[in-house]
């Protein structure tokens, strides 16, 4: 995969990860909030953050020192 589909990708998924979040941060305000919604957003986070580190190590260059 190229850098420009790389870099478009990763701005998709920071996206989608801003969005969750914000979906998150209302459910947990609500008072009866759903818990296993809650949670299923939780580890959908995570796997858009762990994705995210992966293509952002893609994008740098390794350095050998």
């Amino acid at each position: 995969m190229n850098d420009d589909l790389l870099s478009a990708r990763l701005d998709a998924l920071r996206a989608e990860h801003h969005l969750l979040d914000e979906q998150l941060i209302a459910l947990v305000a609500e008072p009866h909030g759903n818990q296993l919604e809650l949670a299923r957003m939780k580890r959908a986070k995570l796997r858009l953050k762990d994705e995210i580190a992966f293509l952002e190590d893609q994008l740098v260059p390794d350095i050998i020192a």
